[in-house]
Formats: structure tokens, C-alpha cells, sequence
């Protein structure tokens, strides 16, 4: 497998650092987007219902959720569909369906994790039965063989919602209050060698929506709606022994608000990788809280905070760079100038900045929130959720994005305004580009029938930001009359708006 490297980008004041080598697909020449993704989405089947749980696992993708049905990209819903109910896998590098693993779920699905070596997936949720045998709300399947594990077959009282792994121990969150007919509210932990009920025992007073442990095993996140963990408060997060779940210090929570009768932010994710931890946060209440922090997970301090507004609900991983799936509509310093929702984002891990990667979707029933969960396996982002468009195409529930395949190409450029400053010269104007997974674009300004470049630049334009770009023909023929248009160019695609024509001095 190759590498690559990406150096250093700023647009607009967004700064993004060297990330060094990152080992990913057979790549193509790398876009200047973040992890090297292309913002056209790849081939993928599609799903009748939410995606709520996702994860990667020796070549397929496990994907989870509502939905009962999945029918192949570009099939309109109610069309080509075949029966999945609530559980389904497709190949990672085509999106292609995996026609062996077929199982028969009684209930949502609304979590999945894989085994850290892919030998196993693990899936929770409100289900009880599965393929007929009694699975109360947890199962495992085998990855080589796509059977139940036998083993995995805890008593879980109501709906199980997150999930993490931790070396031989599997955690796990939700609104249930019994285990095995032992209390454990609404966190627990299993054995992944024996299916035992461990002692670890945060005894949340209210719903776990998150669970992260961290790279080097120490500790274990906790995120939700609750108020306390074992009997001392701990609003929406904490931090808590592999082992016992006691409570560990984490000044980093001061990140979350306390709640108001106006403001009730929510952890909704958690996502670990190396020295940090990062959380994804949805609040209730105009200004509340919505946005991503990082945390140190030695020290526990905050690292960084960014208020974009519009819940935040998915966060992943991919080479180095941190996905988010939001509705972003408002986000300091950036595109606070209202230039619409965005629910597809990266941010440098290091500083929280955005990076020059934007596709989109849209947000469709039944939260119309748009990405709800991510995955990915290196080289690729896998996300599901709710949407039913993913940049203006129809696609629903599952989409993918790689660094294999065509980049987006750069936004057509308008007719130019022309003026003359001068005799014998020619200015033309015109508002940048935009390019999906490029920030950098280079303009040239092309006159008559032959295209004769006459004047180049290149300037960096983000769809919150989109400054006006101005070249000059300082060799325009006196007293004829000339036709010019502009050129924009991403270093591998180029596209050519249309003509105007001017009478030079």
C-alpha cells in the first residue's frame, strides 16, 4: 500500500498543518483535500431506512440501522430493492452488496464495531431475535464465516446504543438497567473471550449515546444525556477506569455547558486515536453548544473547541484527518456570513480548522439531520444516516467516499465583466470558483477564438468565501473589438466559461 503526504494549506485564515506520511489505497495523484478523498462520492448500494451503525471489518463494510430493505446505486426507492432487515454488509472497494451475510433481525440496529482484528463484528440495538435465536439487544457474528457467535449472548433489559473495544473487553451503552439480571445502568462491559459479564460499572443515571476507549487502553469515554456516574456529577461526559468504570479527573469536560432552561448540549460521539480523544456534541436551544473538542487523553485537558452551530453527530478517523457529519450553518470566522448548512466536513485534528473538503448531502426524514455515523478503513469514509441526496444526486442512507477515481471538477466560471483601465488594455472580472476538494484554483484569461492566454493567477475560494478575481490583458490590439472568457484550472481538470466582448481603447 502507498503513502502520501500532505503539507500545509491556509484559506481564509484556516490553517492546516503538515500530517506527515498516511498509509492509504493504491492513490491517484493526491487532491489538496484533506486525507487525499475525492468529493465525488463513489459507487454504492443504497438503503431504505436510517443508517445508525457502521463499521469496517477485512474488506466489507457492516452497516446498520432502520432500514429493511438496500437496492443498488442509481435504483429509485421502492425499486430493485432486496429484503435486509436492519443489518446488511457490501464490499469496501466496489459498494457492491455482500449477498452471504443475510440476516433475520427483529429490531433496529443501532450500533456496530468491529474487533480491533477484524475477526469479529459486534451489533446493538433494540432487537431480541436473531435468524430466530434469542439475541436480547447484542450479538456478534463471526467475519469469515457471517455467523452468530455463540458466546455473545448477554441479557441486555432495553436498547443498546453505543459500542467500543478495549483490548479483550467489549463496552457497551444505551437506556437498559439490567444485565444478566444484574444492574448495570445503562453502561456495561463483556468479556470478547467468554461473553462474561464483567464488574466494570459507571452506573450512569441516563442514556449513553457514546463510548470510546482510549489508543493505549487507559481509560474509557462515556457520552450521553446523563447527569451523574456512579452518584458524582458528570454532565453529558466522563472519563472512567477500564476496569471498575470508577471515575478518572478530566478537566476537558468543562468543554460541555452545563444545562439551561434555554441550552442542553449532548456528547453524541467519541472518536480516540493516538494521544487525543474527540467528541461531537448536539445541543438544544438557539447558540447551544453543537460543535467538536479534543482532548489530551494523558492530561485530560482541552485541547481545542470549535463552535460551529449545527449538531454535531458523527466523528471518524480517516488517515490523519478528522470527518465530522453535522448540519454546520454557522461557524465562526468562517461561514457565519450564512452561506448555508454543510453536513459533510473535515477538521485538522490538531487545531480543529476546517479543511478544503466539502461534499454534501441533504438532511431527510426522520430527523433531517443528514449524517448520523462514519467509518473508515483507511483511504475511504464511509457515512450513513438520513439523507436521500448526496451532492444534488439521489442516494439514501449510505454513501462512500475514496481517493481512487475522478476528483470533483472546479465550478464553471460566469461570463467575466470587462473594463478598460488603460489603452491597450483589458481587465476582466469575475467571482472565484469552487471546487470540492481543491481551495487552490488557477484562473487564466483567454481572448478571441483561439484562446490566447493573456493573463493568469490563482487564487483560494471555499464555498463560505469566494473572492472576486480580476486579470488584465495588457496586450488588447487599440481600437478592435475583442472577446475574452475565464478559465479555471484544478492542475488536472480545466473548465472554460462563456464570452464577453469589449471595444479596447
Amino acid at each position: 500500500m502507498g503513502t502520501r503526504h500532505f503539507v500545509a494549506l491556509s484559506i481564509g485564515g484556516i490553517g492546516l498543518g503538515v500530517l506527515g506520511a498516511l498509509e492509504v489505497l493504491p492513490p491517484l495523484p493526491a487532491h489538496s483535500a484533506g486525507a487525499g478523498l475525492t468529493a465525488v462520492a463513489a459507487s454504492t448500494w443504497q438503503t431504505d431506512a436510517s443508517v445508525l451503525g457502521l463499521a469496517v471489518a477485512r474488506g466489507r463494510v457492516y452497516v446498520g440501522g432502520r432500514f429493511t430493505t438496500v437496492r443498488p446505486p442509481g435504483a429509485p426507492a421502492g425499486t430493485r430493492e432486496v429484503t435486509r432487515t436492519y443489518l446488511a454488509a457490501f464490499d469496501r472497494r466496489t459498494g457492491a452488496l455482500d449477498t452471504a451475510m443475510n440476516h433475520d433481525l427483529n429490531g433496529f440496529v443501532w450500533a456496530v464495531v468491529a474487533s480491533p482484528d477484524g475477526s469479529r463484528v459486534y451489533v446493538g440495538g433494540d432487537f431480541t431475535r436473531v435468524d430466530g435465536l434469542v439475541r436480547n439487544r447484542l450479538a456478534a457474528f463471526d467475519t469469515a464465516t457471517g455467523r452468530l457467535v455463540a458466546s455473545i449472548a448477554p441479557r441486555v433489559s432495553y436498547r443498546v446504543k453505543a459500542l467500543a473495544i478495549g483490548r479483550t473487553s467489549l463496552y457497551f451503552g444505551g437506556s437498559f438497567g439490567l444485565v444478566n439480571g444484574v444492574t448495570r445502568n445503562r453502561a456495561a462491559a463483556l468479556s470478547t473471550v467468554t461473553g462474561a459479564l464483567l464488574p466494570w460499572n459507571p452506573d450512569a443515571d441516563d442514556d449513553v449515546y457514546a463510548i470510546g476507549v482510549a489508543a493505549d487502553n487507559s481509560r474509557v469515554y462515556l457520552g450521553g444525556t446523563f447527569g451523574t456516574l456512579r452518584g458524582t456529577s458528570r454532565w453529558a461526559v466522563g472519563s472512567v477506569n477500564t476496569s471498575t468504570g470508577a471515575l478518572l479527573p478530566f478537566p476537558a469536560a468543562s468543554a460541555v455547558p452545563l444545562p439551561t432552561s434555554t441550552c442542553v448540549s449532548r456528547v453524541k460521539d467519541i472518536e480516540t486515536s493516538g494521544s487525543r480523544v474527540f467528541f461531537a456534541d448536539a445541543g438544544d436551544g438557539r447558540g447551544c453548544f453543537d460543535g467538536t473538542w479534543a482532548a489530551d487523553v494523558a492530561t485530560g485537558k482541552l485541547l481545542w473547541k470549535s463552535n460551529c452551530l449545527g449538531a454535531t453527530e458523527a466523528l471518524a478517523m480517516v488517515d490523519g484527518w478528522l470527518f465530522k457529519g453535522s448540519h454546520a450553518h454557522s461557524c465562526p470566522r468562517t461561514f457565519a456570513d450564512g452561506s448555508g448548512t454543510h453536513f459533510l466536513l473535515l477538521q485538522n485534528p490538531a487545531t480543529g480548522a476546517l479543511g478544503p473538503w466539502f461534499p454534501n448531502t441533504n438532511g431527510g426524514p426522520p430527523t433531517l439531520v443528514g449524517p448520523l455515523v462514519a467509518a473508515s478503513g483507511g483511504g475511504d469514509l464511509w457515512v450513513g444516516g438520513d439523507f436521500t441526496e448526496v451532492n444534488g444526486a439521489g442516494q439514501q442512507g449510505l454513501t462512500r467516499f475514496t481517493n481512487l477515481g475522478a476528483d470533483a471538477a472546479p465550478l464553471t466560471p460566469a461570463v467575466p465583466t470587462l473594463s478598460r483601465p488603460a489603452i491597450g488594455q483589458v481587465q476582466a472580472t469575475v467571482r472565484a470558483s469552487l471546487d470540492n476538494d481543491d481551495v487552490r484554483l488557477t484562473y487564466r484569461l483567454l481572448r478571441g477564438a483561439t484562446s490566447t492566454v493573456v493573463a493568469s493567477t490563482r487564487v483560494s475560494s471555499a464555498f463560505w468565501s469566494r473572492p472576486t478575481v480580476r486579470l488584465t490583458d495588457t496586450t488588447a490590439p487599440s481600437r478592435t473589438t475583442q472577446s475574452y472568457r475565464i478559465e479555471v484550472s484544478d492542475g488536472r481538470r480545466a473548465v472554460r466559461g462563456g464570452y464577453a466582448t469589449v471595444t479596447v481603447r
